[in-house]
């Protein structure tokens, strides 16, 4: 009976989330207010696979169902799951759930391991360490206390002035829900430092700020404070990618940014991220987004014209 009841309050919670999301989201998406690293998301259809880079998030879903791929790894979430990111992950995303009449609202939440750290140091009611976990990304039961502080964060939209003061109180208390929640341990790890959670993001971000150099496993180690054997266990354990894939993930998808955003070609994008050969990143290109570079620009765009349009229509 008292687990009939919890369901009842999350579905009413869910909706009131579903009806605010729509309403900040009707002119577009994503949509982002008074709180920074905070945004809502729409989709008034299925979408295909298109690259994502997850950094460390929150992601709760009101209404609708998506799946994040990293490596062979797939995660699935709906409004009774929500997506915990404790590390950088590059990823294809796409939406499984939507139609116009019900479409896929959502947000995400940028985690600040700043504030997670104090959070930490400062609480006292924390639930004890447990087993290190195993991948950087997991999915949890979403709780009504936790919907209830996201509805709180998102009413922050409609009055702005009020965000200095109230935002990072109830930013407090969601990163204190998650901590105390099914991934806090993941969490923690996340910023614990000299974890090989804390000692693989210091890795990822490298690979993010060198992607166009080669990389070479037993310095990136070193540059970790890591065995050579223990850092490609623990990267691969916990990104589903070695690292050598993670960097060949990083830049394809920047390439994908340059040619859709600053209109390269593909030999200039392939240049601009360090391939030096052209036959490689069409090969490696179409491995990972199935279809050739300037193939994929193609559909791509046309799949946001015709959200655009869908919205339009809406709107009208």
């Amino acid at each position: 009976m008292e687990w009939s009841v919890q369901q009842e309050q999350n579905r009413k919670a869910l909706a009131v989330l579903a009806q605010h999301i729509a309403r900040l989201t009707a002119h577009g998406s994503p949509a982002t207010g008074a709180v920074p690293g905070f945004t809502l998301f729409r989709a008034d259809q299925t979408t295909a696979p298109q690259s994502a880079m997850y950094e460390p998030c929150v992601c709760v879903v009101a209404q609708g169902r998506k799946c994040v791929m990293v490596g062979e790894e797939t995660y699935v979430y709906d409004a009774n799951n929500y997506l915990v990111a404790a590390l950088p992950m590059p990823g294809m995303a796409h939406v499984l759930e939507a139609t116009p009449d019900q479409p896929y609202l959502a947000l995400a939440l940028r985690l600040d391991q700043r504030e997670i750290s104090q959070l930490i140091l400062d609480s006292s009611r924390l639930p004890p360490r447990q087993q290190a976990p195993g991948r950087g990304m997991a999915t949890a039961e979403v709780s009504l206390p936790l919907l209830s502080a996201f509805q709180r964060l998102i009413d922050l939209h409609d009055t702005p002035e009020d965000a200095p003061i109230l935002a990072p109180l109830v930013l407090r208390e969601i990163y204190y829900r998650l901590l105390n929640g099914p991934q806090g341990e993941r969490l923690r790890q996340m910023v614990s430092a000299g974890s090989h959670t804390h000692q693989i993001a210091k890795a990822i971000n490298w690979l993010k700020e060198n992607f166009r150099k080669p990389v070479v496993i037993e310095d990136l180690a070193v540059h970790v404070n890591m065995s050579s054997s223990t850092f490609y266990q623990h990267f691969r354990s916990m990104t589903a990618l070695s690292p050598l894939q993670f960097h060949k993930q990083l830049r394809l998808q920047e390439a994908r940014r340059l040619m859709l955003e600053e209109r390269l070609d593909a030999a200039s994008a392939a240049f601009q991220v360090g391939y030096e050969s052209p036959s490689q990143f069409n090969r490696e290109y179409s491995r990972l987004f199935g279809a050739p570079p300037m193939r994929d620009i193609a559909n791509y765009r046309k799949s946001v014209a015709a959200n655009v349009q869908d919205l339009a229509n809406l709107a009208g």
